[in-house]
């Protein structure tokens, strides 16, 4: 665990309301950092990069979590020549953001990101964020050594509610990354919980409930706790407030405390990497999504090249255990149904929500056509969400296909 190195003044990231807004725009440089957001003002706990790096006879994977609402293309692209130039191999490389609203911003060259919730990009947060990754890569690499690798998943502590009054998916999913004798090296945890429990108001850079619960598994275990969001875009968390982020951070450290208890580690197997590019309709913003009913469906605000035409997804697999990355908040009736793909194919899968690219929501075509937030907020359209899971269901069946050769 490295802590991320935030430059003093940088804003934070996450909501777009005009409690963490500037009055005006600082159009007289009167801070570093920040542009439409108020700059930060210190904070509750040190948002951290976290890195795991496995590697078998058939594939290499670094795996790599940030503190952060999101991440981009560029990030992660700028994130692999960083690690290459000082002479490392990521191999596959996947970053998830852990999704907090409380994290730091100004590090998204998206001037769409940067007006809504990120603020202006500012390459000197990035080059520090990007630092801080790349230390923790590197200590992963300098920490490797033989391991084994167990799994196992419990029904989470129901801390979340639904945006769109439907189940959400409670599961708890831990993978167990331990030595041939047992000791502890490192620990991934998925869970679906939006980082919403410290509110607008709040100024100071924390990880949110997710960070409560890394840091209290680091407490427990003296290893690398990276929390991996899943199926998050219609799951809010049923508690607000500091006070209930800690304690709810914690309940959910003893649960993926129980989770690891009942894993049990196994010899690496073949690590199996599949990818797939998926192209996605023109981004528009729906009007009548995010305004009332009575607005004609044809009425949009293309959104042109502020986002990209196609995506990339990245499937993997070790053993029984298999995950599908998601550049956005996947709804969590579509986790499920990634899930289910996956249980039918003989894998357990989780859904790594937020991963490698950040696309907006992406819902099932009868949530799409609501007005709500979570529709206004999903930008390629009714088929979107359906299109990605086809994508993933079929990286899934590849697996499988080919873990039975």
């Amino acid at each position: 665990m490295v802590p991320l190195r935030v430059p003093v003044g940088t804003p934070l990231a996450g909501y777009g309301s005009i409690r963490r807004r500037l009055p005006v725009p600082d159009l007289l440089g009167l801070h570093p950092h920040a542009f439409w957001f108020k700059p930060g003002e210190g904070e509750l706990d040190a948002p951290a990069a976290r890195a795991l790096v496995l590697e078998t006879v058939t594939a290499r994977l670094t795996w790599v979590t940030v503190d952060l609402v999101a991440v981009d293309r560029a990030f992660v692209d700028a994130l692999r020549q960083r690690l290459e130039d000082a002479g490392s191999r990521p191999g596959a490389l996947v970053v998830s953001a852990s999704h907090t609203h409380s994290g730091p911003g100004a590090f998204l060259d998206s001037w769409l990101m940067g007006i809504l919730a990120a603020d202006r990009f500012d390459g000197e947060v990035l080059r520090a964020f990007l630092d801080s990754v790349v230390e923790a890569v590197q200590r992963a690499e300098t920490g490797r050594a033989p391991a084994r690798l167990g799994a196992a998943r419990i029904d989470g502590p129901p801390l979340t509610v639904s945006r769109l009054d439907q189940p959400v998916d409670p599961e708890l999913v831990v993978l167990k990354v331990a030595s041939p004798s047992g000791a502890p090296i490192a620990l991934l945890w998925n869970y679906a919980i939006h980082g919403t429990m410290l509110g607008s108001r709040n100024l100071k850079y924390s990880g949110d409930v997710m960070g409560v619960a890394s840091r209290e598994l680091e407490r427990r275990f003296r290893v690398p706790a990276l929390f991996v969001n899943g199926a998050v875009g219609d799951v809010s968390p049923r508690h607000h407030g500091p006070a209930a982020a800690v304690a709810d951070g914690r309940t959910l450290a003893a649960a993926a405390d129980e989770a690891w208890a009942r894993a049990t580690p196994e010899p690496l197997g073949a690590l199996v990497i599949r990818t797939a590019r998926v192209q996605l309709p023109p981004p528009a913003v729906s009007l009548r999504n995010c305004t009332r009913r009575w607005v004609p469906r044809t009425l949009t605000l293309p959104l042109g090249r502020a986002l990209p035409r196609e995506t990339e997804l990245i499937a993997g697999t070790l053993g029984e255990t298999a995950w599908v990355t998601i550049p956005g908040e996947l709804q969590a009736q579509l986790g499920r149904t990634l899930k289910e793909a996956g249980q039918a194919a003989g894998m357990r899968a989780f859904v790594a929500g937020v991963s490698n690219d950040y696309l907006g929501y992406f819902l099932t075509a009868e949530d799409y056509d609501r007005t709500a937030y979570v529709a206004c907020a999903s930008l390629y359209g009714p088929e979107a969400g359906a299109r990605l899971i086809r994508a993933a269901v079929d990286l899934l069946q590849g697996l499988a296909a080919e873990d039975q050769r």
